[in-house]
């Protein structure tokens, strides 16, 4: 009995210790798990969508235990935008459960995602700062990720929940301009990864848009406006993937971060809103160009689970993780 106990405090701590941003690695697996089944590739997506499921339940574990163990650092922890990714991630595997036609688990997730959003939303919001680094655009990214899973869910439950989803939309919106008005703009150059979630919060708002488009309760002016809207911001996503492709060129980056993972997502994220897109607008070019970046996503989460691997098993030096051996204040990781 006391050895089992042990065994279980032992990896609590274990995963307690990795920073929130870790949850993005959830959000880019469980994208991608949503790509390849829309390209076809439906046994992949289904091995991405369990590495994906076992990491979550990891995490939760961990954040769990980081609550019940230091409620003082835990609550440093969940008032920084990287807590958000665990609202995100949830969100994600619901979409993924729901094209599976897992729809009870898709809404236990969405219960699980709409009660925690709200608290930690407004607890991040009373803390955010200026010239505040990518991760700051998770205020919109896990909005707009309730967004997308109600108006998926929108047909099984009702017209109600595509209006709570276009709701969810507008606020996602507002809270990227408060985003945006805070980014550093030299993160551009200079990030650590995280950077990419200024255009995977686009991307994120374009799916929802046609996702919102495609559930079929709105009409005249209303699908107008909405298909006008979601296009743009398709085309501001895609102006945000070539700015930062030209940051990493211009100042390379190649070493392990486990904030990489918030690379991964955006890359996942900007092909499935186009693949998303181009069938709810019809605009053909999008869906080719989705699949062409989603090969480069998968490109992508290839080493960097290879880093995540290595970085868990002791071997790789990850500055924002416990295996750098980094002592540095609670504080200095509030935006990891």
């Amino acid at each position: 009995m006391h050895q089992r106990e042990h065994t279980m405090n032992r990896y609590a701590g274990h995963w307690a210790a990795w920073p929130p941003v870790a949850g993005a690695a959830v959000m880019a697996t469980g994208i991608l798990s949503v790509g390849l089944s829309l390209t076809g590739f439906e046994v992949v997506s289904l091995v991405a969508l369990w590495l994906a499921t076992a990491l979550w339940l990891l995490l939760a574990f961990g954040f769990s235990a980081l609550l019940l163990r230091d409620r003082r650092r835990w609550e440093v922890t969940a008032d920084t935008p990287p807590a958000l990714t665990a609202v995100a991630a949830t969100t994600v595997l619901g979409v993924r459960f729901e094209l599976l036609g897992l729809t009870p688990v898709a809404v236990s997730l969405l219960v699980i995602a709409a009660v925690v959003w709200p608290v930690m939303l407004v607890a991040v919001l009373r803390h955010l700062t200026r010239r505040a680094p990518g991760a700051v655009f998770l205020i919109c990214v896990a909005t707009q990720g309730l967004a997308v899973l109600c108006a998926v869910l929108a047909p099984e439950a009702g017209d109600w929940l595509a209006r709570v989803a276009l709701g969810l939309f507008l606020l996602g919106l507002a809270l990227y301009v408060d985003a945006l008005a805070r980014f550093d703009l030299r993160q551009v150059v200079t990030g650590a990864g995280d950077q990419w979630i200024a255009g995977g919060a686009l991307a994120i708002s374009a799916l929802a848009g046609s996702k919102l488009l495609a559930s079929g309760v709105w009409s005249g002016g209303a699908v107008t406006t909405l298909r006008t809207t979601t296009l743009v911001l398709v085309a501001l996503d895609l102006a945000w993937y070539a700015a930062l492709l030209c940051g990493e060129f211009a100042r390379p980056r190649l070493g392990y971060d486990v904030r990489r993972w918030a690379t991964v997502f955006p890359l996942g994220m900007t092909a499935v809103a186009s693949l998303s897109v181009a069938a709810a607008t019809g605009v053909g070019w999008l869906e080719t160009l989705g699949r062409v970046l989603m090969w480069i996503a998968v490109a992508v989460w290839l080493p960097t689970s290879y880093g995540f691997a290595r970085s868990l098993m002791g071997h790789a030096a990850d500055r924002s993780s416990p295996a750098a051996g980094d002592r540095r204040p609670a504080r200095a990781h509030r935006w990891r």
